[in-house]
C-alpha cells in the first residue's frame, strides 16, 4: 500500500519515465508520416495509433516499478544496483527511438533494441530479488519490447 507521504516519489518516478517516451517521440512523431510510411511493413504491424496508449501505459507501468524498488531505501546497495540497471535500460529505451526514426535506420535500433532486451530482462531479475511487484509490473514491458525486437528485425529484412 502506497502511503500518503510516499505520492509525490511514485509521481516524480512516473514522470522520469514518461520523459523518456517524450524524448523519443520528439525523434518518431515527425518521422512516422514522412519515413517510417515508406517502408515495407511487415502483415503483423500494429495500427500506427496503438503505439502511443501502449508506451504511455508500459511508461507507467516502469514507474511504479522503480518507485516500489526504490522505497526500500536507497542505502540498500541492491536497490542501488537495481535501479542503475533500470536507469541504463531506460536510456537504452529513448536511444531506440533516436536509432530507428532519428537515424531513420532499422538495423541500428536492431542494436540498440536488442541491449534494450537484454537490459530490461536483467531489470527485471534484479527487480523481483527486492519486490515481486516491481518485478510483475515488468511483464507487459519485456513482453511488448519482445514484439517490438521482432518487428524491428522484420523491417530490416523488408527493407
Amino acid at each position: 500500500m502506497i502511503k500518503v507521504h510516499e505520492i509525490p516519489g511514485l509521481i516524480l518516478s512516473m514522470l522520469i519515465c514518461q520523459s523518456a517516451g517524450l524524448i523519443g517521440s520528439v525523434f518518431t512523431g515527425p518521422a512516422i508520416p514522412t519515413w517510417y510510411v515508406t517502408l515495407n511493413q511487415p502483415s503483423f504491424t500494429p495500427p500506427n495509433w496503438l503505439f502511443a496508449p501502449v508506451w504511455i501505459t508500459l511508461y507507467t507501468l516502469m514507474g511504479v516499478s522503480a518507485f516500489l524498488v526504490g522505497r526500500q531505501g536507497l542505502k540498500d546497495r541492491h536497490v542501488r544496483i537495481a535501479l542503475t540497471i533500470f536507469s541504463v535500460q531506460l536510456i537504452f529505451n529513448a536511444f531506440w527511438s533516436i536509432a530507428f526514426f532519428g537515424l531513420q535506420s532499422p538495423r541500428a535500433g536492431l542494436i540498440v533494441i536488442v541491449i534494450l532486451w537484454i537490459a530490461i530482462v536483467l531489470t527485471i531479475l534484479k527487480f523481483f530479488t527486492i519486490s515481486k511487484a516491481a518485478g510483475v509490473a515488468l511483464i507487459p514491458y519485456i513482453i511488448w519490447v519482445s514484439f517490438a525486437a521482432v518487428l524491428n528485425g522484420a523491417l530490416v529484412i523488408l527493407n
